[in-house]
């Protein structure tokens, strides 16, 4: 449960995590053991918990934010960490400067940048970057102020000339090349080179490899840089973006990357985030390997060159080039520990004879390999150089990511984040017994099978809409020769490069595996996030004012860890698949439905990521973070379309993340992004949140609608002027992306769209019980069509982030016809059939999902402060359990032996739709309707 959640009440009912029951009994169970305790009866206490019911005071517009560790854990040696801050509307002016403070008030140096504005111009969100970690404390304070200076010769300095940017950070130099096939042509410390010609491979196979030919053709590309921006330039942080295409000795360009380097003020580190898109042949260009490589200047001698490898956990590999122990003859216990350490080692004359005069005859190795295939082993092996026999050096389950080949004058450390879950990964050192050694981090490995992209069935004869129908009738997924593209989709991997002085010690070497593993971040505190007013006001602080809130806290917390652990157990990893989770359950074979249609990978349908970040914000819960983290760089990349006919549009829910032929901006929906780029500042999302601006365009040649009965609105082609969105699940995700390009911006162009869309559906015949209507591509202005005389609704509208976006957009502009039709829309979704009939002239049809549009009653109610409709909403949401389950209770079921693979915990009645819908809207009635909750569920 969240540390910020009192278990004052909740002890005595701690068994319940086992139980069976369902929301209604746990309530009741929860009820009675508070009724014990105001009886006379003492409850167990948490030392942590407040004297009073509900754990946290009411937030306060406090301008000063307290940050702490995510983790709770203050790294061990400094790191640069950029983090995101809120604040409320009017507290700071736009040109306002910040001070960043430890626990014990020193100043530090901090380096500050805008994100985005409210209306009246203030800053809402503020970017910030500092170094920290080590001897600091654990927590900090950041206020309007001037910042601390940096140290004299420690901030970043960066020199942007006609051919070359030049990065110092007063430890290390990187020189980063404006055309050509060298990133970085030279990484120094201390005016000595450690690594030069850092470049972007890979190998391309011309065919799959069960194709049976006698001749496979793997060609090897390498990245050429095209354009370099400078975007941030210290004193305490620098980014240097590179942008380019890969090419191969015949002149072909393909597979366009971003790379963006980060620089932090005084660190040894740079770190590397790699962005490729996919816009090959997936018939006949299956990517072989793709990597990041670098050479690394070898200048010791052949015993005091080191490699290491991290393992699992504390888990080390580390051997030297030439080895001095156990050799048939003893070097001395001196020269064994110092080369155990990493350390250098005697003179060789003056090692012993027996050994200095043979030395020539212990092989030096040359070539090491960590590969990892999957998630659960990786192997790692050696040779003397290439022409020889590998060896098998060692073996485990999940290793760390992080190598390292050099010396003891020093070397490069090279590390990849969430190595074994992207798996297939690879790290590989080529002659470290030579001059110039070869360090590769495989984001592929070339030893795994190539990357397949090609769709997964044939036409199976569904060669009208009619046929594609049916086959959506029987498996779920929406097929349509040629939809089923991977063109255009991407994929971010996370690098980091420390030029290190000498071999890194046994110990330090484990906490830079720690870093990369989990790289730290401060966060603001829950009470400053709700404090700031920001998103809405959908959500809240964690209460436990009552049996209900309990029993709503207690669910919250079972879905998540669920979810949690079915990626461990189901083994959702994989280089395209980690970040996702499964939508359907078949408790048949104990198996998600993976390989069922539209069954298989969520791809954000129905909003688990809008989930994740709530319930992220309301409890501060580092594991929570992580989670939706993964999911958004994963959804916001892999299951959207970066180029190509489909840019701008998601992949709904399929086998494959881009196999469905349904397209729309619901999935690529910058609503499920915003979150991250806030909290992070992350200009990778922050470029996601930009190519979302222009998104709707894609519905001038792509009518979603295409397949539904009835007549269709036209489609002009990519030179018309306006095309048909739904008032629904379409206006939500393009109103958020637009909604964030103004506030990052202030810019007028987006605000004054949103104006014209919001007035565009008020003026609507029905409002949003209109379907939809024609959208000025360019102004955002929204007329209706033909179909618009009708009343119109779909269950799917509000659950893909219209309910959280238009709650924003009524807090920050003034549109009365956009409320009134957003509010009728809210009070009659889940009204009675006779009020709906009074008001809309007949009643509505296919209103399901009635407890997840409880929520929007309760937005009703709130504006409204309308009781009747507040009852009614927790009457929806606890009294209706359709959707739900009504005997579920929160319990998994172990299965193990010949029922399924490996042992697994089962809920067979937990969908993620489902999940996703309930969560968020547990969360919202809590904020917008807490004084309503009655004692207990009305069934």
């Amino acid at each position: 449960m969240s540390a910020y959640f009192s278990r004052r009440t909740f002890v005595k009912t701690s068994a319940l995590a086992a139980t069976t029951v369902p929301l209604s009994q746990l309530i009741n169970k929860v009820s009675a053991a508070t009724s014990s305790a105001s009886s006379g009866a003492t409850p167990a206490r948490d030392a942590n918990a407040s004297e009073k019911s509900g754990e946290l005071p009411a937030p306060q517009r406090d301008p000063r934010a307290q940050l702490s560790w995510l983790e709770q854990v203050t790294p061990a040696e400094q790191v640069g960490v950029t983090w995101g801050m809120p604040w409320p509307r009017g507290l700071h002016a736009r040109d306002a400067h910040f001070a960043l403070s430890n626990g014990d008030g020193k100043s530090l140096p901090v380096q500050s940048w805008p994100l985005a504005y409210w209306p009246d111009g203030s800053l809402k969100w503020t970017a910030h970057a500092a170094v920290l970690g080590g001897d600091e404390a654990a927590s900090f304070k950041i206020e309007k102020g001037e910042p601390g200076a940096v140290a004299s010769g420690a901030n970043v300095r960066v020199d942007d000339s006609a051919g070359e940017v030049v990065v110092d950070t007063g430890v290390v130099e990187c020189r980063i090349q404006k055309k050509g096939g060298e990133l970085i042509s030279k990484l120094s410390r201390g005016g000595k080179e450690i690594a030069r010609g850092g470049r972007l491979v890979g190998l391309r196979q011309n065919q799959p490899e069960e194709s049976g030919a006698t001749k496979v053709d793997v060609i090897a590309f390498t990245g050429e840089t095209e354009r370099v921006t400078v975007e941030q330039a210290g004193p305490v942080r620098a980014v240097v973006k590179i942008e380019g295409q890969h090419r191969d000795d015949s002149g072909r360009s393909w597979l366009p990357f971003t790379v963006r380097l980060y620089f932090y003020a005084g660190s040894e580190a740079v770190r590397m985030m790699h962005t490729f898109i996919f816009d090959g042949d997936e018939q006949k260009d299956f990517i072989r390997g793709l990597g990041v490589r670098f050479n690394v200047p070898m200048q010791d001698a052949l015993q005091d060159r080191h490699i290491r490898f991290a393992g699992e956990g504390k888990g080390l590999w580390a051997e030297a080039v030439r080895p001095l122990t156990g050799l048939r003859r003893d070097a001395g216990k001196k020269a064994r520990s110092a080369q155990i350490a990493g350390e250098k080692t005697p003179p060789e004359n003056e090692l012993p004879d027996a050994v200095s005069s043979h030395l020539q005859y212990v092989p030096a190795w040359g070539d090491f390999t960590l590969a990892q295939l999957s998630a659960d082993g990786f192997q790692i092996k050696k040779r003397t150089k290439a022409g020889f026999g590998w060896i098998a050096a060692g073996a485990g389950h999940r290793a760390g990511g992080l190598g390292y080949v050099g010396g003891v004058s020093g070397g490069l450390v090279f590390g990849h984040r969430d190595f074994w879950q992207k798996h297939p990964t690879q790290i590989d050192i080529r002659g470290a017994n030579t001059d110039l050694a070869e360090a590769t981090l495989w984001l592929w490995s070339p030893e795994a099978p190539p990357m397949d992209l090609r769709f997964y069935h044939d036409e199976m004869g569904m060669d009208t809409y009619a046929k594609q129908t049916a086959g959506l009738d029987i498996t779920y997924e929406d097929y349509e020769p040629g939809f089923g593209t991977p063109v255009g989709v991407a994929r971010s991997n996370e690098l980091f490069f420390w030029a290190v002085a000498a071999t890194p010690s046994r110990n330090r070497f484990n906490l830079l595996a720690d870093l990369v593993r989990l790289p730290p971040l401060l966060v603001a505190h829950p009470q400053h996030l709700a404090s700031a007013g920001i998103f809405g006001g959908e959500w809240s602080l964690p209460r436990d004012s009552s049996p209900v809130e309990i029993a709503m806290e207690k669910r919250q917390d079972f879905l998540i860890h669920f979810y949690r652990n079915q990626v461990e157990q189901r083994r959702w990893y994989g280089f395209w698949d980690y970040g996702d989770v499964m939508h359907s359950y078949d408790a048949d074979r104990h198996v998600w439905r993976y390989d069922i249609g539209g069954f298989a990978w969520d791809n954000s349908e129905l909003s688990p990521d809008l989930w994740l970040w709530l319930s992220y914000l309301r409890t501060g819960r580092a594991d929570i973070f992580r989670f939706a983290e993964a999911m958004t760089r994963h959804t916001g990349e892999v299951d959207v379309y970066h180029l190509g006919r489909f840019k701008g549009l998601g992949s709904r829910h399929n086998v494959q993340h881009w196999g469905c032929s349904a397209k729309q901006v619901r999935i690529s929906n910058a609503a499920y992004r915003r979150f991250y780029y806030y909290l992070t500042g992350d200009e990778r999302v922050g470029d996601l949140l930009r190519e979302l601006v222009e998104s709707h365009r894609a519905y001038l040649s792509l009518l979603p609608t295409r397949k539904i009965p009835g007549p269709k609105p036209e489609v002009p082609g990519p030179n018309g002027k306006a095309a048909f969105v739904s008032v629904g699940t379409d206006y939500g995700a393009i109103a958020s992306a637009w909604l964030t390009e103004w506030e990052r911006t202030g810019e007028t162009k987006s605000r004054d769209r949103l104006l014209a869309s919001m007035k565009g559906i008020g003026t609507l015949p029905h409002g949003f019980f209109s379907g939809g209507g024609m959208m000025n591509v360019d102004t955002g202005a929204i007329t209706p069509t033909e179909s618009a005389q009708r009343v119109s609704v779909s269950h799917l509208n509000a659950v893909f982030g219209l309910v959280e976006v238009c709650a924003e957009l009524l807090q920050l502009l003034d549109a009365p016809e956009f409320k009134k039709a957003w509010l009728e829309y809210c009070e009659l979704y889940n009204a009675p059939a006779e009020e709906q009939e009074k008001r809309l002239g007949k009643a509505l049809k296919g209103t399901s999902l009635r407890q997840s549009h409880s929520r929007l009653t309760a937005y009703a109610a709130h504006e409204k402060k309308d009781a009747a409709l507040a009852a009614r909403a927790w009457k929806e949401f606890l009294g209706d359990n359709e959707e739900w389950g009504k005997t579920a209770g929160f319990k998994t079921v172990r299965y193990e032996g010949p029922d399924v693979l490996s042992p697994i915990d089962e809920a067979a009645w937990v969908s993620t739709n489902g999940s996703a819908q309930w969560g968020l809207a547990a969360i919202e009635l809590l904020a917008w309707v807490p004084d309503a909750i009655p004692s207990k569920p009305s069934a």
